[in-house]
């Protein structure tokens, strides 16, 4: 990927930009491994309660300048402002530990993309929180991400070593990453037939009963039977804890749809946020849901090419489409088409 690529000034970004979140960090780091291109982004996470750097984020920043040998300025807690220049991408065994709830997945969605242009194999370790309300859960990375970058040519493979809720964490993920010469460009446009629908209740250091009560009223609210419902009981050491899981597979994607429990919540209240999130994607007739749209943004985008219908095109995904805009040369489109959210790109 970086051949051909020009010297170029230093990319600005603003922080508050959309959606003023941290994708517009993650995205610049990794595109930053992938292309040699620097940036500078100021007013970090502007638009959150508590903007700048949380310990997820400096992690991703340090595996990030780990993975690629850069020189970084500004990576500290609470940091509002970061300089980052690439150096060379290395593959490789890495380890990284959040030392908090803060997420795995979101440090694994930063360097693994990037990964995949290393010129050899490459395993990291990270270690934090696997399953909080402001990230998606390993399984949705193993069983909705991992298939779908398959299908560009992507080998990744993830094991959940162990769980790690908030606000505790202590969860740990492996990675394993082959290099890939170029992602094939890709389309989801139809979900295809549905080929089973299952609910997982996991939970640790708190009673059982909190799952039956959660898979009884998964099972009213979707009309499944006792076969789709399933109770996980984890190791009370690793709680406590409970995520609420809803997996729909169908022919040409799957997606997961998850809530927490927390203090002062009903185990009925966890289940029919969940329900509603899952009833509403099967009723958008989209071939995926908006956590996976994100996330599938910036593969196409580095393929040249590929798009999505998906049940909503947030404000997130516009701005992370805004982001990704300013280190390829590539363009999206958000469209209506049939009645359906429509995420197109292509090569500008």
């Amino acid at each position: 990927m970086r051949e051909g690529v020009k010297e170029m000034g230093m990319i600005e970004l603003d922080g508050a930009l959309g959606e003023g979140g941290g994708q517009i960090l993650r995205t610049s780091l990794t595109l930053a491994m992938i292309t040699g291109q620097p940036f500078r982004i100021r007013r970090i996470r502007a638009n959150r309660s508590k903007p700048g750097l949380m310990r997820q984020h400096l992690v991703a920043v340090q595996a990030a300048a780990q993975v690629c040998g850069a020189d970084v300025s500004g990576a500290s807690l609470g940091s509002q402002e970061l300089e980052f220049i690439p150096g060379t991408l290395r593959g490789g065994d890495y380890r990284f530990a959040i030392g908090s709830a803060g997420s795995c997945t979101l440090v694994l969605q930063t360097v693994l993309p990037a990964l995949l242009y290393a010129e050899v194999p490459s395993t990291l370790r990270v270690c934090g929180g696997t399953h909080n309300p402001m990230a998606p859960p390993v399984q949705f990375l193993q069983r909705a991400w991992c298939p779908r970058m398959a299908e560009m040519g992507a080998q990744i493979d993830l094991q959940l070593e162990r769980f790690g809720f908030y606000p505790a964490g202590g969860g740990e993920v492996v990675a394993t990453v082959q290099p890939c010469a170029r992602l094939a460009p890709h389309e989801w446009m139809t979900r295809g037939e549905r080929r089973q629908g299952y609910a997982e209740s996991f939970t640790a250091g708190i009673p059982a009963r909190v799952a039956q009560r959660e898979l009884e009223c998964v099972g009213q609210g979707m009309n499944w039977s006792e076969d789709q419902l399933f109770a996980r009981r984890l190791p009370d050491e690793q709680g406590p804890g409970n995520a609420l899981m809803l997996t729909l597979e169908y022919e040409h994607v799957t997606e997961v749809f998850t809530t927490f429990g927390e203090k002062s919540v009903t185990a009925e209240n966890v289940a029919r946020q969940a329900v509603g999130q899952a009833r509403r994607y099967i009723a958008s007739g989209a071939a995926v849901a908006e956590y996976l749209g994100d996330q599938l943004m910036l593969p196409l985008a580095l393929a040249g090419g590929g798009g999505f219908t998906v049940d909503q095109a947030s404000l997130h995904a516009r701005t992370n489409a805004e982001v990704i805009e300013l280190f390829l040369p590539v363009r999206f489109h958000f469209t209506h088409r049939d009645g359906l959210d429509c995420c197109v790109v292509e090569p500008r």
